[in-house]
């Protein structure tokens, strides 16, 4: 008991009568952000676009000053192009590494063409590593060597390490300022290391434990550690059973597992399992919201889908897929060829054939958008694979019946021609489960592939139906003698 009082008595007291609240943070009191969307109001870029245009900077600098970094990029990805030079000249010892790391990739390169390397290098030297990756890995291979050139030669080694690694992955992901301490310390000499060693990271979430390989071990929060004594062992208190992140791993991986396990920061590894890095919960975010845009503007065809993307690289890449898309539009047109005599005898299906393929469109595209996220998610595996199948067959079934009914009373009830009726409620039927068929066996076959489903599905899942839905309706039309 005596000496653990010794020890209290040794740690700092804090004064509670004397402590002193926090600040404001700058954001949430700024007149400048919309209240309900906390955006920047028009009129502070009218503001600040109409110095610029006056040249005055020092107006200019008054305006941005109070901003916070976020809303700093805000402004720098909303002010129109010709003005984000003059803007970044009149703020400079404002565009710091928060700045950058808050920015659109395309902006971002912007203003980074506008600086000498020695500039980027300086302000990659104040940024986390992977944020300095994602700086520096955009420039050219001139560019990237004279930035590179510029930085204190640790700065320069953890970079190169970092772009050693393949795109998207862990090793571009991850931050190497980590805490790792060996598992023989007591929590008292981990505090007296914590506190006594100005150069580790300052922020953190927890503390890694490594043997003398220094391969993780185990792990203990910040949580663990202040309220352990101090003369407990380290090794009593962590927990040994950790989420270990290999060093090639996909970000979309990476992220997942840390949507399984409620992570809030893992340990990353190299191929012998040597602790190399970290990632924290914060670059996940990042990675989710990419991951999620980039898969729902990819089944659109729409690329990127950035508003500051170069106007001829977005016209290029929708262009190839609106091509795709005419190819596709061909051959449905061609088996509505086939059937032209049958239309020219009867001509209310031509009236109502787009219906059909339309309505086996929209719900292939709804099966389509649900299997793409379980197999980002990896929620459809082969292993439940047939069960999927049958579940989307029902239901193309179940909604297949009760528009087929719908459309077949509505269809009687209009022309007054039950066996048009009937023909197009089949026909609705038999295109809903093809819907449902090419909905799920599209992606999925293209995901075993090695194909990104959500990049080309769509264009497969809508021939499907548009060929269907024109072949089932006419086909069924002429069998059946309607158009004879």
């Amino acid at each position: 008991m005596m000496d653990e009082a010794a020890h209290r008595d040794d740690e700092p007291q804090i004064d509670t009568d004397t402590v002193m609240v926090a600040a404001p943070d700058p954001v949430r009191n700024s007149q400048e952000l919309d209240e309900e969307d906390n955006t920047l109001r028009p009129s502070f870029l009218r503001k600040v676009t109409e110095a610029l245009d006056a040249e005055d900077q020092e107006t200019v600098y008054n305006l941005v000053e109070p901003l916070h970094p976020a809303d700093i990029a805000d402004l720098i990805e909303l002010i129109g192009h010709e003005y984000r030079a003059p803007l970044a000249r009149a703020i400079t010892d404002l565009l710091g590494s928060d700045v950058l790391a808050e920015l659109n990739d395309w902006v971002r390169d912007d203003l980074v063409d506008e600086l000498e390397p020695d500039e980027v290098a300086d302000l990659a030297e104040q940024m986390e590593t992977d944020d300095a990756v994602a700086l520096i890995e955009d420039l050219d291979e001139e560019d990237q060597a004279a930035v590179l050139a510029e930085m204190e030669p640790e700065d320069r080694a953890a970079i190169e390490s970092a772009l050693s690694y393949p795109e998207e992955s862990a090793g571009r992901l991850m931050s190497r300022d980590v805490i790792a301490v060996p598992e023989h310390l007591t929590v008292g000499a981990l505090i007296d290391y914590l506190r006594s060693d100005d150069e580790l990271a300052t922020e953190f979430w927890e503390v890694f434990v490594v043997d003398v390989k220094h391969r993780p071990v185990g792990t203990c929060q910040l949580s663990w550690i202040l309220r352990t004594p101090r003369e407990v062992a380290l090794a009593d208190v962590m927990k040994r059973d950790q989420t270990l992140i290999p060093v090639t791993m996909d970000q979309e991986e990476v992220a997942l597992r840390f949507q399984k396990y409620a992570l809030i920061s893992a340990a990353v590894v190299d191929g012998s399992g040597r602790l190399v890095g970290q990632i924290t919960v914060d670059d996940v975010v990042h990675i989710i919201q990419e991951e999620a845009s980039e898969d729902i503007l990819r089944l659109s065809g729409a690329g990127d889908g950035d508003i500051n993307e170069p106007i001829a690289l977005t016209v290029r890449t929708r262009l190839s897929w609106l091509v795709v898309n005419l190819g596709t539009a061909i051959i449905a047109a061609s088996v509505v060829g086939l059937f032209q005599g049958a239309i020219a005898r009867f001509a209310l299906l031509a009236v109502l054939m787009p219906i059909v393929s339309g309505m086996g469109g929209n719900a292939g595209t709804q099966t389509l958008a649900v299997v793409v996220r379980a197999i980002a998610t990896n929620q459809l595996t082969s292993s439940n694979t047939v069960r999927m199948i049958l579940r989307e067959l029902r239901i193309a079934l179940a909604n297949g019946l009760s528009l087929g009914v719908l459309i077949g009373v509505g269809t009687t009830l209009i022309f007054g021609n039950p066996h048009l009726g009937a023909v197009i409620a089949a026909a609705m039927v038999i295109n809903n489960l093809v819907a449902g068929l090419a909905g799920i066996l599209v992606p999925v076959t293209l995901d075993r592939l090695r194909v990104d489903p959500a990049v080309s599905s769509a264009v497969f899942v809508t021939m499907a139906t548009d060929v269907m839905g024109f072949f089932s309706f006419l086909g069924l039309a002429v069998i059946t003698g309607l158009a004879a």
